[in-house]
C-alpha cells in the first residue's frame, strides 16, 4: 500500500501498537497501510457514508486482511466501543467538525491513549480547544502536497500550558522545530496579506477600518512566526 505524502506523514506520527481507530477512514488506505507495515495489530474503520465504507471493505478484501480490519458504519466515534482502540485518526475534516467529533465522542475517547488530528481549517480553534479540555499536543508535523499545505498533531490526555497566539496560529512545535514546511507556507500567507493590505490602503474608507486592522494583525503574527524559524539556535 503506498500512501500520499499527506496520509504518509499522518500514519508515520502514530505511536501506539495495538488498535487504531480511523474515523472518517474513506479508502481504509491508513489502517491497509499500518497493519501491513506491522506497525498496529489491528483496527476500525469508520465512516459516517456507506459509498467510502464500500469503497473501504474492497480495498481490505483486496489486502486480504478482513480479519485485522473491521469496518463500521459510524458517525464521527460513536460505534467506537469504550476501551477498544489505543489510537484514533481524525484526518482530513475540518477544524469544527474535527471539534465536533471530540465534543460528541469525549467519554469513549478518554480511555485512548493517542490522538492523531489533521484538521483541514480551523487549525488555532482545533489547538484552543485541546488546550481547554486537558488534551495536550505532544509533536507536530506539516507536509505539503500539491500546493497544499496540512499540519497535523499528535494529542494525549493531560494538562497543556496555554500558548501564545502566534503559537495557537501556526503550531508551537512546528515553530520550536523549526519546520522549513511551515517557512514555506508562512512566506505564501505573508505575500497574499500584503497584496490584500495594499488594497485596502489604495482604497481607504471608513468601512474597511476593521478589515486594515485585522490584516495588519495578521501580518504582526505571520512575520512573528518567521522570526522565530529564523533566529540563530544557540
Amino acid at each position: 500500500m503506498q500512501l500520499s505524502k499527506r496520509l504518509s506523514a499522518v500514519a508515520s506520527m502514530i505511536k501506539e501498537k495495538g488498535c487504531l481507530a480511523d474515523v472518517g477512514t474513506d479508502h481504509g488506505y491508513i489502517p491497509i497501510f499500518l497493519v501491513e507495515q506491522g506497525k498496529i495489530e489491528h483496527a476500525v474503520a469508520m465512516d459516517i457514508n456507506a459509498g467510502p465504507l464500500e469503497r473501504a471493505k474492497a480495498h481490505i478484501a483486496e489486502h486480504m486482511l478482513e480479519e485485522k480490519i473491521e469496518t463500521r458504519l459510524s458517525d464521527g466515534a460513536a460505534q467506537l466501543k469504550e476501551g477498544e482502540a489505543d489510537s484514533v485518526v481524525i484526518a482530513g475534516m475540518g477544524g469544527l467538525l474535527t471539534i465536533e467529533i471530540l465534543k460528541r465522542g469525549a467519554d469513549v475517547l478518554k480511555g485512548v491513549k493517542e490522538l492523531i488530528l489533521q484538521p483541514q481549517s480551523e487549525i488555532a480553534l482545533v489547538r484552543r480547544f485541546l488546550q481547554k479540555q486537558e488534551y495536550q499536543i505532544t509533536d507536530e508535523n506539516m507536509v505539503e502536497e500539491d500546493g497544499k499545505y496540512y499540519p497535523m498533531m499528535r494529542v494525549t490526555h493531560g494538562q497543556m500550558e496555554p500558548w501564545t497566539e502566534t503559537e495557537y496560529l501556526y503550531g508551537k512545535y512546528l515553530l520550536q522545530k523549526k519546520e522549513p514546511c511551515l517557512f514555506s507556507f508562512l512566506e505564501r500567507e505573508e505575500k497574499i496579506y500584503e497584496s490584500v493590505q495594499k488594497k485596502l490602503e489604495e482604497n481607504e474608507n471608513p468601512n474597511t477600518q476593521k478589515r486594515r486592522e485585522e490584516i495588519t494583525e495578521k501580518l504582526n503574527h505571520i512575520r512573528e512566526a518567521k522570526g522565530i524559524l529564523t533566529a540563530e539556535r544557540f
